[in-house]
């Protein structure tokens, strides 16, 4: 008989167990999510080294700049209404000019102030590692400097400038480059 009672008790109280909460002139608080990732995808561009030549069309090449690869790379992190933040990032380079595929992996410092109502001029800053692939234990000191233009809807354009901290094969000069790149950021 006690376990009829303690039965038809749960059952009672498991059905009319509900409740409708309603909030009258309650400040509706929304929780903001303070994470962000963020994902560049770069061409880095080298001096033309051919510029004033003719074409055997007869046409003259004028461009200051050429392609030398492609980049792509990943971050996470965290930020404070989209105008400082903190980030984890990795990815991949190549250039064909050192043939080289580089991983960097490094943090990056992000500070976006807004500079109209739906744009914000964004500075970035990342320091890390930089692997080579496939050239053995070479690796160095990752650094790299961008600035750009970001909409509201998280797309920015930027130029930067980084540096892998390492010689390739006998060449004066650290792997660095100047890049072009579109980022979109996911707030």
């Amino acid at each position: 008989m006690k376990f009829k009672i303690l039965f038809f008790i749960l059952f009672i109280y498991q059905c009319s167990f509900g409740q409708v909460e309603t909030t009258i002139n309650g400040d509706k608080t929304s929780s903001k999510k303070n994470t962000y990732t963020q994902f560049d995808l770069v061409v880095p561009l080298k001096g033309n080294k051919n510029r004033g030549e003719s074409y055997s069309d007869g046409s003259e090449n004028n461009n200051w700049f050429v392609p030398d690869g492609i980049g792509a790379k990943f971050g996470y992190g965290i930020h404070y209404n989209k105008w400082i933040g903190i980030s984890a990032n990795s990815g991949l380079d190549f250039y064909s000019s050192y043939k080289l595929v580089a991983t960097p992996i490094f943090t990056n410092f992000r500070l976006s102030p807004k500079i109209g109502n739906q744009s914000r001029i964004t500075l970035q800053y990342g320091i890390g590692k930089s692997f080579a692939i496939g050239r053995g234990n070479l690796q160095g000191t990752y650094q790299k400097g961008s600035i750009g233009i970001e909409t509201a809807e998280g797309i920015c354009l930027f130029i930067e400038g980084n540096s892998h901290g390492y010689k390739v094969n006998n060449s004066i000069d650290k792997v660095y480059s100047i890049n072009v790149g579109i980022c979109l950021f996911n707030f």
